[in-house]
């Protein structure tokens, strides 16, 4: 992160370099996009991964004070955007964008709504459980999004939200292993229960084998109802979109392909998988 000041043009490239290094299929996607509306992406992306450091990434830093942080980081956030504008490296090009596309304020206070609660919610019992959290960290981001890509239809708006907690979903499947490392379990505990899958064991059981069937299933439901959505979109940002939904769902075909077992290794797309999809999708429009 800078330390001195910085032009709106550097703190664009900032937010583009950390979609870059953490959010690779999501960084790939927005290639697709026309060169002038790319950076908006990425600074709702710098936003997004802002938080999530805070919340995941301060090592043995107690829960309190990575709370105050991220309250901090929010009263930031919203005392810059009714100025107008922000000194913040990361800030400055999330206030700019929030302004050229009348965002809704309310979305980044459901964000980090979420946010706060994986500082302290370790499980979640039921569906509708892991759905409220996700409305903030998933199905919002749809609705930040959708201003950018100006869908042509207001039905649209259901059909990204459920495109965001799709790939949250897609992300949860994955990452199973390495969220109990973080003390944390995104599979709702009745599905768990009715599996009889004790994730902690960390061992791919017959069990384990048709719990991961059955939130695939539910996964894809949630891709089947986004395709609606993205047809919704103008061309451009509709390639952009089915880009990152085909990456994503490579994901699920890799988890698949490995007999679900996500403790042995983590599922995920290779670079040039990615860059030959989107390759495919960019050459029509020259780049």
């Amino acid at each position: 992160m800078p330390s001195g000041p910085v032009t709106m043009d550097e703190s664009y490239a900032l937010c583009k370099e950390f979609n870059k290094r953490h959010g690779t299929t999501y960084y790939w996607s927005t290639k697709v996009l026309p060169p002038d509306k790319r950076p908006h992406v990425h600074a709702l992306y710098g936003f997004c991964r802002y938080a999530d450091d805070i919340v995941d990434d301060l090592g043995p830093v107690p829960v309190a004070e990575r709370e105050a942080a991220l309250a901090s980081f929010g009263e930031r956030f919203f005392r810059d955007l009714q100025a107008g504008a922000s000194t913040d490296p990361v800030l400055m090009a999330v206030v700019d964008t929030v302004q050229k596309f009348s965002l809704d304020p309310q979305c980044f206070r459901r964000f980090l709504r979420s946010m706060t609660m994986d500082l302290t919610v370790a499980s979640y019992d039921t569906w509708a459980d892991l759905l409220d959290y996700m409305d903030g960290s998933a199905a919002v981001i749809g609705e930040m999004m959708l201003p950018i890509l100006e869908p042509s239809d207001a039905a649209a708006f259901g059909h990204a939200r459920d495109l965001g907690n799709a790939f949250q979903l897609t992300n949860f499947l994955r990452d199973i292993n390495e969220d109990l490392d973080r003390g944390r379990m995104y599979v709702p505990q009745e599905d768990l229960r009715r599996f009889g899958v004790d994730l902690t064991t960390r061992t791919c059981t017959s069990q384990f084998i048709e719990l991961m069937k059955f939130e695939i299933d539910r996964c894809r439901a949630m891709y089947a109802s986004a395709d609606l959505g993205i047809a919704m979109l103008p061309a451009r940002s509709a390639r952009c979109i089915r880009a990152a939904r085909t990456l994503y769902s490579r994901i699920l075909e890799r988890i698949e392909a490995q007999n679900y077992d996500v403790f042995a290794r983590r599922a995920s797309v290779p670079t040039w998988q990615k860059a030959i999809v989107v390759g495919r999708l960019v050459v029509p429009f020259g780049g």
